[in-house]
């Protein structure tokens, strides 16, 4: 009999807090021990989730090892001086530059400058002194780390340079190339120090992994060193108690940001509204996730929010359930070349609920490559209009004839169990 391998796990977001970065090693735990490798999982013990869902709590397994360390967070801090802003920049919610209040510019300048890579800086050096000890005592033969945050990294980076252990680096987003770094309102010197680490983590990892191939493509400018893209995934979820929508429903589930505003999506719905009276009483709206004023604002400037439902943040099982009672599943990035790279893991649950998808993004992105592979939707540019009126339009037809629905293909290597296989592989 193979003796089982023990991996540690050390990540920030961990249930109960809510969204995609915790799904990703939610489920990889769950897995591991289906391919011979133990998990053991390293959280802090008194975090600051700006999103929180206590019924992920349900998918943890009891007889999972976790081990949980003090954290400073100074978010909590940052709450004394506002806490609307605090936790809006928390979840990435950052207004357009020339929108931004001088309080949050402030915030925004101390995040940016004086907590390098980010927040979660102060729980490097506790947790490197504490899993030191813990790794030698215990035979851990593998350690991984996942960010954001990339702290989280610079954990790995000292064990590694302590003990010499195997150590995957596991990236869900870009660290200098993501979007909000351009609002984080950082000094030339603060820019070279977060390259700098970055290199130092790129290059020292055994094994990095990523969740796109615009990111590998981006990582290896930098590093030799392997890289491996394992994507997000879906888990089936068995759901009865739902129905399909009776109204003709556009559903995004997840955060809108302020640069997540596809105005020619707003003035094509407008038109069809103004122009088919029977659509204007079919149509409906949804916005499932924190959603940003200017979105909001651009929504009621195209007089569609007599057809808007703010739902607001609800729990993975209630985002599932509008998943896959919606007519059609929305999904918008921003319109930029970093954000090319970015693979939402909504992307997988919609292209499994049997709903048409509408995305809309920057050109040549992961998403429209594998929206495009598995037949699940359609993909449009921030420019376009006539062509994404018409397929809105031709969605409304199918569902008034009842024949409204996605004819997806070759889904299966995205199941979390296969990504899993793929990890444990590496392990």
């Amino acid at each position: 009999m193979k003796v089982r391998k023990k991996a540690l796990i050390i990540t920030y977001y961990w249930p109960p807090a809510g969204g995609p970065g915790v799904q990703r090693w939610l489920k990889f735990v769950k897995y591991l021990p289906d391919f011979n490798v133990e998990p053991i999982v390293y959280i802090p013990e008194n975090p600051n989730y700006a999103i929180a869902d206590s019924s992920l709590l349900k998918e943890v397994s009891d007889n999972l090892h976790i081990i949980k360390r003090p954290i400073k967070e100074p978010y909590k801090l940052a709450n004394l001086f506002s806490k609307k802003s605090a936790k809006a920049i928390s979840k990435g919610i950052i207004p357009e530059g020339d929108k931004q209040s001088f309080l949050e510019q402030f915030m925004l300048y101390i995040r940016g400058n004086f907590f390098i890579p980010d927040a979660r800086k102060n729980w490097v050096k506790p947790s490197i002194a504490y899993l030191s000890q813990y790794i030698s005592e215990n035979n851990i033969e593998t350690i991984i780390t996942t960010g954001p945050p990339h702290s989280v990294h610079l954990i790995g980076l000292g064990l590694k340079e302590s003990l010499g252990v195997k150590w995957l680096a596991d990236f869900r987003d870009p660290w200098t190339t993501i979007g909000y770094h351009k609002e984080l309102k950082l000094t030339k010197k603060s820019q070279k120090k977060h390259k700098i680490l970055e290199r130092k983590v790129l290059n020292s990892a055994d094994q990095v992994i990523v969740t796109s191939f615009a990111t590998k493509k981006e990582f290896k400018e930098i590093t030799e060193i392997p890289i491996t893209v394992i994507t997000n995934g879906y888990d089936k979820e068995k759901m009865t108690d739902f129905a399909i929508d009776s109204k003709f429903t556009l559903a995004h589930i997840g955060s809108l940001l302020s640069q997540r505003n596809p105005l020619n999506l707003w003035k094509a719905l407008s038109e069809l509204i103004k122009e088919n009276d029977d659509f204007a009483k079919d149509f409906q709206l949804n916005l499932i996730g924190s959603v940003s004023d200017e979105v909001i604002n651009t929504i009621r400037y195209f007089v569609l929010s007599n057809y808007l439902n703010n739902i607001g943040y609800v729990s993975h099982k209630e985002a599932i359930k509008y998943q896959k009672k919606s007519q059609v599943l929305l999904l918008v990035e921003i319109n930029s070349e970093e954000t090319r790279c970015i693979i939402p893991g909504k992307l997988f649950e919609y292209m499994i609920s049997n709903r048409p998808i509408i995305a809309v993004g920057p050109k040549d992105s992961d998403v429209e490559k594998i929206i495009k592979e598995t037949n699940t939707g359609d993909y449009f540019l921030y420019d376009d209009f006539e062509v994404l009126k018409n397929t809105i339009l031709k969605h409304y037809k199918a569902f008034k004839m009842g024949e409204l629905q996605s004819h997806a293909i070759g889904l299966q290597k995205y199941s979390r169990k296969e990504l899993t296989k793929l990890l444990a592989e590496l392990i």
